[in-house]
Order: C-alpha cells, then sequence, then structure tokens
C-alpha cells in the first residue's frame, strides 16, 4: 500500500517564514521579504544586488537579478535579456509589469562562487532513512548556463561533482569539513519541517557559497529532483538516493 502524498508547502514564503523560527537555522537565511515598491527600494539600497523570485514556482522559471550601478543607475537580468534604468522609479514600474501582479519575493542577493566564470551552487538531498533517521544522502554541484542567472538543470545547468566546483576554492581538508556542515545543516531543516508538514519524507536544499565561503540557504524543495545525481560518473549517491526513495515511496 502506497503512502499518501503529504500535503506539502508550495510558498517560497512559508517555507521561509517556518525556518525562521528556528534559531540555529535562521543565520543561514538570507534576508527575504514580499514584493512591493518600498521593500524593493531598501532592499536594492542595503545590498547592491538581489533577487526576485516568484513566491511560487520551479525550475527558477520567473527569476529575476536586479543591480544597483555605482552612478545611480539600475538593471535586471531576465533569463539572457539584460535591462538598464536611469531611474528608481522607471526600475521599479518595469519589474512591476514582469511581475504581472502575481505574488513575488526579493531575497538579498549572494555573490556565488564562480568555476571557469560560471556561478555555481549546491544542492543536498535529505531523506527519511527506512530507520525513522533523516539523513543526508547525496550532495552535487548544480553548474549555471554561462548566459542565465539561474542554476537549474531545467533551465541548462550542469550538475557536477562539488569536489571539481570547488577545487579552485578550498582544500580537501576544508571540502570535507563544509560537506559534514551542510549535511548537518539540510538534517536539521528536514527535523524542523517535520515538525510542521509531518509526512514529508524528502527535501532538497540549495546552497550559494559567497566569496567568504559563508553557506546561505536560497530555497527548499518540496519534491526535489533525484536524477540531477545520476548525472555524476560515480553512481553511489544515485543508488542510495533512489533506494531511500524506493523504501518510503512503496509503502
Amino acid at each position: 500500500m502506497k503512502a499518501k502524498r503529504a500535503n506539502l508547502p508550495q510558498s517560497k514564503w512559508l517555507k521561509t517564514k517556518l525556518l525562521l523560527r528556528n534559531a540555529s537555522i535562521r543565520p543561514f537565511i538570507p534576508d527575504t521579504r514580499k514584493f512591493s515598491k518600498r521593500n524593493l527600494e531598501q532592499m536594492i539600497h542595503s545590498y547592491g544586488m538581489i533577487y526576485v523570485k516568484p513566491e511560487r514556482g520551479t525550475y527558477g522559471n520567473g527569476v529575476i537579478r536586479a543591480e544597483r550601478g555605482e552612478r545611480q543607475g539600475f538593471t535586471y537580468q531576465y533569463e539572457e535579456t539584460v535591462r538598464h534604468f536611469d531611474s528608481f522609479e522607471a526600475f521599479h514600474k518595469s519589474l512591476a509589469k514582469k511581475t504581472g501582479g502575481r505574488s513575488y519575493l526579493i531575497q538579498k542577493g549572494i555573490h556565488l562562487l564562480k568555476h571557469n566564470r560560471r556561478r555555481f551552487d549546491i544542492r543536498v538531498m535529505v531523506q527519511l532513512s527506512p530507520k525513522g533517521v533523516w539523513e543526508a544522502t547525496g550532495i552535487i554541484g548544480r553548474l549555471g548556463h554561462p548566459g542565465k542567472i539561474v542554476t537549474n538543470y531545467h533551465s541548462g545547468g550542469k550538475p557536477m561533482a562539488i569536489e571539481k566546483l570547488l577545487s579552485t576554492h578550498l582544500s580537501e581538508r576544508r571540502l570535507a569539513q563544509l560537506t559534514e556542515e551542510l549535511n548537518r545543516l539540510g538534517a536539521r531543516m528536514a527535523a524542523h519541517m517535520q515538525k510542521t508538514y509531518p509526512r514529508i519524507r524528502q527535501i532538497g536544499v540549495d546552497v550559494g557559497l559567497d566569496r567568504s565561503l559563508t553557506p546561505w540557504i536560497i530555497e527548499v524543495n518540496m519534491n526535489p529532483d533525484p536524477y540531477i545525481f545520476n548525472q555524476l560518473k560515480d553512481k553511489s549517491m544515485y543508488k542510495r538516493v533512489m533506494r531511500y526513495r524506493r523504501f518510503y515511496m512503496g509503502k
């Protein structure tokens, strides 16, 4: 008998508010607010670079990267198109039109590490083990398409081993430490979210590393794609992810 499908939250805003309730997770969450003219003005001036993203959506669709220039100008990129504005008013008007009245969020921009001049982030797969314990079963890098601002596989991103992506940024020892830190953080997040959504069995945590190697939680996916791990030459993670997945999907 198969398990009933969990009633999972699709709203990025609800997931963000839930994670902010945990004091040990809160420091890793970038400033995130509802899209409004006031919030846009405050955040673009405070951070210089922000992301505007749909409250509901997948595969990086609809995500916009916006920046404030050194000479008071503003720019934003949507997919592969970049637009420039001389005033905040024109900048806001264009973004408001782009969102089309739908619910959007503004998130502090993280200047992601790069590999061969392309941005990348990290996906941590966390699953409930057959013993009922949350475990990080896979970790993989996602190298963004050279002309786009998102790293999602469905938007042209390339799944890669984190060892290759991070080889020029940190030592093997520091990489092992960072991997363990991210695995523990992912398991802690899943356990926290399970208190509110007891039927969840897996989450995918998208983590961005900035230039100081500080991890930031960009997003949490409640229905993560397990097949990106099959893109790796080493199939051990993929086999483990699928073994856990088959266990709870078959219940």
